[in-house]
């Protein structure tokens, strides 16, 4: 069994990028909530835009605890914050367009590529946590259950919302909210198991 070590630069940059999404998704649901119509999607894009704020803080206190610089701007980071960037501008794109459903689908589609990369990130982190020792493997492990149930809570419900609004634009029958949010989905198995309930729920 070949045996591995952790790379010490590479979890930096981890972190480092971790905390760039969580800045970046900020920015990303004060725009998405701008673009909502629907009074459920709004209620939880304003709840999940607060739990981003504190998700900033947890990565910022566990920059602390591993004695990185959260003030020192790598190649990772100006890559995730030129992408936030650009999900950003899509949707004030869609806004100036002025078609409110079509925005609406553009902010859950930006949304859900946001949370990709932000639960990507958490997963890693884990993993991370799981590999590690003392105080590094605290604080990780810390972060990690303080954020990574809420980060599967916003990828698996964002994607529920947007194919049910798109199912809604093309003249399909929808459910929402979606059944991801009514079963209060959090892992891929619930969330395949949502989209086999939604059938039951029309």
């Amino acid at each position: 069994m070949k045996k591995y070590q952790l790379n010490q630069d590479q979890i930096a940059n981890l972190v480092y990028e971790a905390l760039e999404t969580e800045l970046g998704g900020v920015e990303i649901y004060e725009t998405a909530i701008k673009c909502t119509i629907n009074e459920d999607l709004r209620r939880e894009w304003t709840e999940y835009l607060e739990q981003t704020r504190h998700h900033v803080d947890v990565v910022t206190t566990l920059c602390g605890a591993l004695s990185f610089d959260i003030g020192k701007d790598t190649p990772g980071r100006q890559i995730v914050r030129l992408k936030g960037e650009a999900l950003v501008e899509a949707m004030k794109m869609a806004l100036e367009a002025g078609d409110p459903e079509a925005a609406e689908l553009v902010a859950a589609e930006t949304v859900v590529d946001a949370e990709t990369k932000d639960h990507h990130n958490w997963e890693l982190l884990r993993e991370v946590a799981k590999n590690s020792k003392g105080d590094a493997a605290r604080a990780l492990n810390t972060a990690c259950d303080e954020v990574e149930g809420e980060e599967d809570e916003h990828l698996y419900h964002t994607m529920g919302w947007a194919r049910e609004l798109w199912l809604q634009a093309l003249g399909i029958a929808a459910v929402l909210p979606p059944p991801e949010e009514e079963k209060s989905v959090k892992t891929a198995i619930g969330a395949a198991r949502a989209r086999q309930a939604r059938a039951e729920m029309l």
